[in-house]
Order: C-alpha cells, then structure tokens, then sequence
C-alpha cells in the first residue's frame, strides 16, 4: 500500500513519543510505502492533490525519517491519506477537510473521515453520549455560566478550542477570582466555553483510551497531575502510566465504537475521568508509543490491519 500522512512540519515531530512517527514505522516494517506532507501542500486543480515526500524510516530517533523524493501526486494514487494534523483546528483546517471531502469523491480513502473532523468538536462530540457525562454547560451567557458553578459548586471551565490542557481553570463557587476567569474565558461573553462539573477522580488520572476500527485497547494511558495542578495532560507535566481499562472504561469505549466506526472515525481517543467521558479526541489522538513502551501493546499495528483490511 501507499500511505501517505498529513502531519505537522518533520523536523518538528517527538519521534520518541509521536503517535503518527509510531503508524509510520509500522507500515514501513510491513512493507508499505510511507509519504508524509502538510496541510499547507494540499491544492484543488480539477483533482485535490498535494506535494508529498516519499519517507524512509529508521528506529533512530535523532534521524528518524529519510525524504527519499518529493513529487506532486493527486491524493487517488494513495491507499489511505491519514490527516493527523494537530490543532488547532481554525479555518485552515476547515478548508482542509472541505478538500478532503472533494478527494474522497474523487475515490480517496481519508482517515479519519473528513466530515466527521468537522462534526466532532472534541469537546462538544461527548454530548453525542449523554449517559456517559457529567452535568455539563455549553454557553457564553455569563450569567447562566455562573448560575451553573452556583449550581455546583466546583466546576472545570474550558474553551472549546483548546488542546494539551490549555485554557482550562477550576473554578469553585468561592473563589475571589470567579468573575476575572469568566470574563477572560469567555472573552466578556462574546466566546463559547464548556463548564462541568468538577471530577475529583483525576487525582488518579486523566484516562485515554484508544479505539481503533471500532474497538477499544486493552490498556489506557491515565495521565495523572502533578502536585498542586488540576490537568493531567502531558503537556501540562502530568505522568503518564499505562493500565488496563476498568469494567467502565470498557464500557463506555464498547457502546461508542460501532458510532464511531460507522462515522467514519477509525482513530479515536476518548478522555475519561473516573466515571465519564469528558473529550472524544479524533484529530491527532496520541498515547500509542506510552501505551507500547508500558503495556508492550501496539495500538499502530490495529491501526494499520485495519487499512490493509479496507485496502
């Protein structure tokens, strides 16, 4: 097969840890072909079609890929197109996935699905699964965002855009600097933001679980805060320790597969703390080399069966 990635810039890639250097490598080992280019090398002329690299892959982490030659294809000469640009997902990556589209009705197979990209909003997408959630308040109203932390008490306030744990603040119904962190959240309420009640489960993690073609991985990664901090993600210098899902973990990740499968979605990850789901991840989901190097599970390998499966 030919497999070509949408991805962020090379030389900008954690080769140790990045999830989509992880697939690269996979399909190398199996013998398929490996192209990686960026967002910005998309074009529409009749075909969409992009400027890509042909890639050849090594385990060292410091010379990690080999541009072996750069030619400019329409994306039909790909098996699969993989767009795992990371966010944020502004209007360029809008128009992205809009070409994405016109390339799958070309006869292009884009994973994820494009449109879906575009319905997923990683915050809002758990609402697509109320009986897994906390209370939770999509607004932009001050007013009903504070009636709402009156309500309970404790309460992680969020944009809806952010990512790596940015832009996300505890807010208790005492606290002096209540009235400042919605003003600024939500930009003196001309911005929507997402407000849940507070978890105190993730003093023992932030959990994503990997679903891949529909199926959950036996092991999660929980992302655990440091001391003193409410975020566990990793980028925010949380400690990620791979484990096997719960009895809820699985639950929740086995009723939302077939969903996520038949919308086209065949690399998700979904966040989970103690009892609910909180994000649906489906534009770059990572965790897959932590998993690997922990648990000794390959996530890629799943993902790459199930693109030689469709192929």
């Amino acid at each position: 097969m030919r497999v070509a990635f949408i991805i962020d810039p090379l030389v900008k890639l954690k080769a140790y840890k990045d999830s989509s250097v992880f697939m690269m490598r996979e399909a190398a080992k199996r013998g398929h072909e490996v192209f990686a280019f960026e967002m910005q090398d998309l074009f529409l002329l009749g075909t969409v079609s992009a400027s890509c690299s042909r890639l050849s892959l090594s385990d060292d982490n410091d010379n990690w890929c080999t541009v072996i030659a750069t030619h400019t294809q329409p994306l039909t000469f790909f098996d699969a197109v993989l767009m795992r640009k990371d966010p944020p997902f502004d209007q360029e990556y809008l128009y992205a996935t809009l070409l994405l589209s016109l390339a799958e009705e070309q006869g292009t197979r884009v994973v994820n699905h494009p449109r879906s990209l575009r319905d997923y909003n990683e915050k809002l997408a758990i609402e697509k699964f109320p009986q897994f959630i906390a209370p939770t308040l999509v607004s932009r109203h001050m007013g009903r965002i504070h009636g709402f932390i009156d309500d309970y008490k404790d309460v992680i306030v969020k944009k809806l855009d952010g990512m790596g744990g940015t832009s996300i603040f505890r807010v208790r119904a005492d606290d002096p600097n209540r009235n400042a962190i919605i003003e600024v959240q939500t930009i003196d309420g001309s911005v929507s933001v997402m407000a849940q009640r507070y978890i105190p489960e993730i003093s023992k993690g932030d959990k994503r679980v990997l679903v891949i073609d529909g199926k959950p991985v036996p092991f999660c990664l929980a992302r655990i805060p440091k001391e003193g901090e409410t975020r566990g993600n990793l980028a925010a210098g949380g400690r990620g320790v791979a484990q096997p899902l719960s009895k809820r973990d699985t639950e929740i990740a086995e009723a939302l597969g077939p969903q996520l499968k038949a919308d086209g979605l065949t690399i998700v990850g979904l966040d989970i703390i103690g009892d609910y789901l909180t994000e649906v991840n489906v534009t770059s989901p990572t965790c897959m080399v932590e998993i690997f190097e922990q648990a000794g599970f390959n996530s890629a390998a799943l993902v790459i069966d199930a693109l030689e499966m469709a192929g």
